[in-house]
């Protein structure tokens, strides 16, 4: 047994006989393909920490002087610039024999727009560094949407049902602790001492990390054939039409859409928490550490659920995320805790299950589209899902904000509803893990 074997053993509950069932040339390689995925997995999901569109690119904006108006476009070109090339690209990515390459150049381009930002925080000011800014976040989104497609293709590939979640769950952990590290680090060192300079050398920090989830990438092997399930799919062409066709992608699809509840809710409840006078630079902190225990407390047993059955696991979350949102909603509508002494930890308390339940969801509905399909079939579902998913995103997210304009509450309440509706249509989904399947 080689030390990748002994490695991946001791972090993973494998299942041999799945893995037996794998394309000869990449058979024996599972151990190392895995630990490679992870390792690259926790580099860009700990990147993401250093370029956050939530808390990182906004605190940059105000020291550089850059307008408001521009930081509602963030999060907007982060999440959805990145879901709805994908349809789009797809098409060229299926010319690609081996799609870590895919993933590579994805990674790279990430590195370069983050290095842009860097540059950009070190030397520039205002309302042209923000422009600047603004359109390399926009390149990074789609060196996301890049490694999106071809990393779930690679793992499913490489790795067999039964272990996907747990490398998706170990790569979360490995980036809540980057998370907790950097919260540490705003509470009790940064706080409003934070210049550009130093959020320059972050950003700088996060471009080589993606460079080094390019290198780790490069070396996972993959099949040199097709399988048979891979040629029945070979050709498969990305399609918005494919909602109408296909009613098992529809049906995740409309799943997924209702159970944004976690995924929404969180900035929302740090709004509520702002309003009722949580203070805004030491709780700033606290809710990037609250994320960051989440990930180290939810990767690890979430991956793991999430190969004994992601659809469950996708509806749990949501059910307990909306629990948690009107539970809230009551609180504070029923009781005053403007200035009181327990305001902070209601607050955060709420972002922390939240965002342990984001993690739950996001875990379930990555390994669930994985197990869903084979071959281009897979690269497909991928890539109609996410740009279906990125104008669903859009019209959601206007919607509660619109609402949140009159009332935070009602916007919260209003994702807890879909949450509920989400868990409900969830039961109708096909059960594709294989530890529930077989």
């Amino acid at each position: 047994m080689t030390t990748s074997d002994r490695l991946y053993s001791a972090l993973m509950r494998r299942d041999l006989e799945a893995e037996q069932e794998l394309p000869g040339d990449v058979r024996d390689d599972v151990a190392r393909n895995g630990l490679r995925q992870v390792a690259a997995q926790t580099f860009q999901s700990s990147g993401d920490q250093t370029v956050n569109a939530s808390t990182v690119l906004p605190w940059l904006f105000q020291a550089l002087g850059v307008p408001s108006a521009l930081v509602g476009l963030l999060v907007p070109i982060r999440e959805s610039g990145s879901m709805l090339p994908q349809a789009f690209i797809t098409p060229l990515v299926l010319r690609v024999r081996h799609r870590r390459w895919v993933f590579v150049a994805g990674a790279l381009v990430q590195s370069a727009a983050v290095a842009v930002m860097a540059a950009t925080a070190a030397l520039g000011n205002g309302l042209s560094a923000g422009v600047v800014i603004v359109f390399a976040l926009a390149v990074f989104a789609l060196g996301r949407s890049l490694c999106s497609i071809s990393s779930k293709d690679v793992q499913g590939r490489t790795v067999p049902k039964g272990e996907r979640g747990q490398i998706n769950g170990l790569a979360t952990t490995a980036a809540g602790l980057t998370a907790v590290t950097l919260g540490l680090a705003i509470r009790y060192l940064g706080g409003a001492g934070l210049d550009p300079a130093s959020l320059a050398l972050l950003l700088a920090f996060g471009s080589a990390l993606w460079v080094a989830s390019a290198m780790m990438y490069a070396g996972v092997s993959e099949p040199e054939n097709l399988t048979e399930a891979e040629r029945e799919s070979d050709g498969a062409r990305p399609s918005l039409a494919l909602l109408r066709e296909d009613a098992v992608l529809r049906g995740f699809v409309t799943v997924r859409s209702l159970l944004l509840v976690s995924a929404l809710s969180p900035p929302f409840v740090v709004a509520l928490s702002l309003a009722s006078g949580v203070d805004s630079l030491s709780g700033l902190g606290a809710f990037i550490i609250a994320s960051g225990v989440a990930a180290l407390l939810g990767g690890r047993l979430f991956g793991r659920w999430a190969d004994r059955s992601s659809r469950s696991l996708m509806s749990v979350g949501a059910a307990v995320a909306s629990a948690v949102v009107v539970t809230l909603v009551v609180l504070v509508t029923a009781f005053d805790v403007t200035g009181s002494s327990w305001s902070d930890v209601l607050f955060v308390g709420a972002y922390f299950l939240l965002t342990l339940m984001h993690t739950g969801v996001r875990v379930g509905r990555k390994t669930y589209v994985v197990d869903l399909a084979e071959g281009d079939l897979r690269t497909t579902y991928v890539a109609v899902s996410n740009t279906a998913m990125g104008i669903i995103l859009l019209v959601v997210g206007g919607i509660s904000s619109l609402i949140a304009a009159f009332a935070v509450e009602w916007a919260l309440l209003f994702l807890a509803a879909l949450g509920l509706v989400g868990v409900a249509a969830s039961a109708r989904l096909p059960e594709v893990s294989r530890r529930t399947a077989t």
